[in-house]
């Protein structure tokens, strides 16, 4: 295990000049449908939650999709457990190799063991105890890093190649994408139609397979992404036009802790977001005491960005005069210690 500590942090690296990217493989609104076809009977369906308060509150008609109740706790597995599910036989025997600080660690550890496969995991040192017992509970192996020092991509995929084993990306991948714009699918089915539409962006994945299926139902419709104020790359990159990297974000949204959007992702989040708007750690708390308060919800940081910003009344600087705005809670995993740290009135 390596050694935490806490370097300064750099500066932002420049954008680069933009170069072209060949053959980044599409993903429709028809692989958004044919996933949640695969996915049926295997994810939970999950609740879109509405409050009096909260809309009089916001000035408009929220409507909240319940990811939080999805297995794992979280809509990592719909992406996950798709992309698995989609390997050929003998590469989902030999296993599969994943990074993540949390929720698709979860996902892949579950995945696998349904479709009888070992999983290993390269998760951060400084991952909420919750996610990590949680991975190890669905017996995925850990191997852990220092988010600060070293790269998670690259000791995957040595782990990957030393043991023969397939690397499942949490959102650099269009089954993974795909997967997860079922969350999206789902609540438009609910409910009809929407003016806009509120999702968490960490590496931009779950945003751009709900943009993808969104905007083909709704044309209309403006994706609205949140991002941390101190984790704002693909809010930095959209501006710039090309992506731009970050020092790593330190934020108590660890699921949004991007340094640098993916390739595949941006790709479509460049055509499909309205924006980005960006909320402070002081506001996702203020939003997770609310859900649990008036709404008898317990969500995590990351999932609670979404809802931070309608609490915050950031929707019109993105998508203006919207009526019927959809907001995607991305997940419930905080543990009880953790939850009640960060909750609790301050003096």
């Amino acid at each position: 295990m390596s050694v935490m500590t806490t370097p300064v942090d750099p500066p932002v690296v420049p954008a680069s000049p933009a170069k072209p990217v060949p053959d980044l493989p599409a993903v429709t609104a028809d692989d958004v449908r044919a996933a949640a076809d695969r996915l049926a009977g295997v994810v939970h369906r999950t609740p879109v939650v509405r409050s009096h308060t909260l809309d009089r509150m916001a000035r408009r008609s929220v409507f909240l999709k319940c990811e939080n109740f999805q297995r794992v706790g979280a809509f990592k597995f719909r992406g996950a457990y798709h992309a698995a599910s989609r390997l050929p036989a003998d590469v989902l025997a030999a296993g599969i190799v994943t990074y993540s600080s949390g929720n698709h660690a979860q996902a892949v550890a579950l995945a696998a063991h349904e479709l009888g496969t070992r999983a290993v995991v390269v998760m951060p040192e400084d991952a909420p105890r919750s996610k990590v017992e949680a991975v190890t509970g669905y017996g995925a192996e850990i191997v852990t890093y220092d988010r600060y020092e070293e790269d998670r991509v690259a000791i995957s995929a040595q782990l990957a190649e030393a043991r023969g084993m397939a690397v499942l990306p949490p959102y650099e991948h269009p089954q993974v994408i795909a997967g997860q714009g079922t969350v999206a699918l789902e609540l438009l089915e609910e409910v009809g139609r929407l003016d806009a539409l509120v999702v968490p962006v960490g590496g931009g994945g779950l945003v751009a397979g709900c943009a993808t299926i969104a905007t083909a139902m709704c044309p209309d419709l403006r994706v609205v992404g949140v991002e941390p104020e101190s984790g704002d790359d693909t809010k930095r990159s959209l501006d710039a036009g090309r992506r731009v990297r970050i020092p790593v974000p330190r934020t108590i949204a660890d699921g949004l802790a991007a340094e640098v959007p993916g390739e595949l992702t941006f790709s479509i989040n460049r055509r499909l977001l309205a924006g980005i708007a960006l909320v402070s750690d002081a506001e996702i708390v203020d939003a997770m005491r609310f859900a649990f308060d008036r709404l008898k919800l317990v969500i995590e940081p990351s999932g609670a960005s979404s809802l931070a910003v309608v609490l915050a009344g950031r929707v019109d600087e993105v998508a203006p005069g919207a009526e019927r705005v959809g907001v995607v809670v991305s997940g419930g995993n905080v543990d009880s210690r953790r939850f009640a740290e960060l909750v609790a009135p301050t003096a």
